[in-house]
This record gives C-alpha cells, structure tokens and sequence, in this order.
C-alpha cells in the first residue's frame, strides 16, 4: 500500500515535462467539452466555426506544448502561438487558447538566454496575425488589439517578476549558506587552535622536562606517563573535530564544561606549572556556549603560561555568580604577552571574540605588578 504522505516525493522524481503534462490534458479536455464551444479566447470577433477534424489538430497544437513550457520554453511559445493564430484565424475560439499567456508566462520565468530576442519576436509576430484577422473582416479595431496585446504583455512581466523573485531568494540562500560555511569553518579552526595548542604545548613542556629525568626513573616514569595521557585527550579531542568535517556526521558535537576546568589545572600540574585553583561560588545552570568560553578561557590562558612563563606560579580563579561567571588566570615571572613571544595572538583574540557574542568582557594584559592577567566575564543566562 503506498504511503500517500509520500505522493509528493514520488510526483517530484517525475522529469519536469511529465509533471506539466497534466495542465495541457486538462486544456485539450476542456476544449471537447460541447457546452464550451466558442466560449474561448475571440480575438477579432469572427464568426464561431463548428469542430472539426482540424479543430482537434489546432487543440493538441495549442495545448500539449505546455508541456515542454519549462524545460523548452521558447519551443512552447513558437507553437503555442501558432495553435492560437490558426485557432483564431478559423473561428475556433477554444479554451485551448488559454494557453498563450501560459505559455508567455512560463517563457519568461524559465527562458535562460534570448528572453529579449524573444520577447521582440512575439511582439512582431502579433502584427500579421492582427491584419490577417482585420483583413477576414475583424470588428476588433486598433483599441482592441492593443488591449489584447497589453493584457500578454502583463502575462510576461508576471513571468519575468517570478523570475527575479526566484533569482533573488536563490541569491540570498547562496549568501546564507556561504556565510554559515565561513562561521562554521572559523568555528572549527578556533576549535582546532585550542585543542592542538592546548596539548601539543603540554606534551613538549613534559617531553623536555623528561629529558632532565634520566637519573629519577619514578619521575621519568611519571613524565611519559603524563605525556601519553595528554596525547590521547589530544587524539580523542581531535576525533571529535574531525567528525564535524565529515558530511555523514550526525552526533552533537562534544562540548567541554567548566566542570573539566580541574582537568586542566591537573594537565598543566602534570606538565611542570605550578598552578592554584580555586572556586567560589556555586555553578549556575550555564548556557552551552557559556561553558565552552569559559573552559577555553582557562585552556587559552595555562597554555600560555606553559609557553611563555613555564614553572611560574599561576592562579586559576572561578567565581560563579548569580548572572555571571567571572574567570581570572593571573602568571607571576618574567614571561611575555603571547602575542610578542612567536604567538600568534590568535587564541586571545578568538576568546575576545566568543566572550563578547555571549554578551560578556574580556580582558588580557599585563599588570603593573608584573603579573599576566586574563579575565572573562561570562553572562550564565540565570535571572536569579
């Protein structure tokens, strides 16, 4: 039994000239019907002429074309056209000629190239049929096909306003999709900044801390052992990125949390930091983007310390407020500002900026006491 809420998916894998093919049927049918006879299109006011054999020819001619009106829209018109002429030359005066100002509007709408040549060709080809239906004595007059021909005017200007519509909205979801892409690439890239440099800096502090070991093999033990545990949060950290690249990735992306904050603080202990944590406060019901900002604060800020002030003492505070959760990493010693020691600055700027989507402060500077400071403050999203 066919699902019938799948019919629209079925009827859309159709080509394009069967799914038009149905309104030219039901034209042609309309056309047959006795009690419609003459009560057509009557350009010229010419006498009525009773169906014929040819009739049928001029019906199919007008009608069935209309199924070609978006895949080949200017054949559609050029014979649409020549069913009408015929059609209203003889007296006809079918139904089938509905189909002209279809076939205008569809032209427009779907024409790809030559839609001015086009839109001149018609124009012209109107002039003959109008003195051929004068000269079989129209009552018609120049008002009256001039009215006619504004009233196909208005079906192409409808066609050609569809047209830009659709270019337009086309446009825009180019730019939309363009613009997600880019955010999301830059999204990923500061991701992948902050994990990699994050671990990587760890690993070479341990690794060169390890070699200064060989005579203590406990604590040579302890440093590859620290080594390894942080490359495999790197490798684990880098599997979930990855898959975000995949297009047949459908999990939710991992989102670390300020609760992982004390993972950091133990990796940076493990990698030779001297490192205080404390916490203050109780953890507010944080929106996701909070709680990545404020666990990359942290993550940005050891990881500087490792690089540029390695084995000075640093302090890591959290305080959880009612409305917001302010992060404080301060490092002693001579260390400099990451971006004048062969650092890109390109961590302290990629928080700056997510800190202030969220709507929060940033800071990152040295103090007078020499100490080097990087505060957040990050709204939690809580109203109590």
């Amino acid at each position: 039994m066919i699902d019938v809420r799948r019919i629209p998916d079925l009827w859309r894998r159709f080509d394009v000239t069967v799914r038009d093919l149905p309104l030219g049927l039901l034209l042609v049918a309309a056309s047959l019907v006795p009690a419609l006879d003459n009560r057509g299109t009557q350009l010229g006011d010419l006498p009525g002429r009773p169906m014929d054999a040819f009739a049928a020819v001029v019906i199919a001619l007008e009608c069935l074309p209309l199924a070609m009106r978006r895949r080949w829209p200017a054949v559609c018109l050029a014979l649409v056209s020549l069913g009408f002429a015929a059609d209203q030359l003889r007296g006809y005066h079918t139904v089938a000629g509905t189909a002209l100002p279809i076939a205008l509007l569809s032209a427009a709408a779907h024409l790809e190239r030559f839609r001015r040549t086009t839109m001149v060709a018609a124009s012209v080809a109107y002039v003959p049929l109008a003195v051929a239906l004068d000269r079989h004595g129209s009552t018609e007059g120049p008002a009256g096909f001039v009215t006619f021909y504004l009233a196909l005017a208005l079906a192409w200007g409808i066609g050609a306003w569809l047209r830009t519509t659709r270019a337009t909205e086309a446009e825009h979801r180019r730019r939309v999709a363009e613009t997600t892409r880019a955010a999301e690439r830059t999204r990923i890239a500061s991701e992948l900044h902050d994990v990699v440099t994050h671990h990587v800096t760890a690993m070479v502090v341990q690794a060169e801390a390890a070699r200064y070991l060989t005579a203590a093999p406990e604590r040579l033990d302890q440093a590859l052992t620290a080594i390894t545990d942080t490359g495999r949060r790197a490798i684990t950290d880098l599997r979930h990125l990855l898959d975000l690249l995949n297009p047949d990735h459908t999990a939710e992306p991992r989102m670390p949390s300020v609760g992982e904050i004390r993972a950091l603080v133990e990796q940076a202990r493990q990698a030779g930091q001297p490192v205080e944590f404390t916490e203050d406060g109780r953890a507010a019901e944080l929106t996701g983007g909070a709680e990545v900002a404020a666990y990359r604060v942290v993550q940005e800020a050891l990881t500087n310390a490792l690089k540029h002030a390695h084995g000075s003492r640093t302090t890591v505070d959290v305080h959880y407020g009612g409305r917001e959760t302010i992060v404080e990493v301060s490092t002693d010693g001579p260390g400099t500002h990451p971006a004048h020691a062969g650092g890109s600055g390109r961590g302290l700027a990629g928080l700056r900026e997510r800190v202030g989507v969220l709507g929060g402060e940033f800071d990152a500077d040295r103090r007078s006491d020499g100490r080097f400071v990087v505060r957040a403050s990050i709204p939690t999203g809580s109203q109590s």
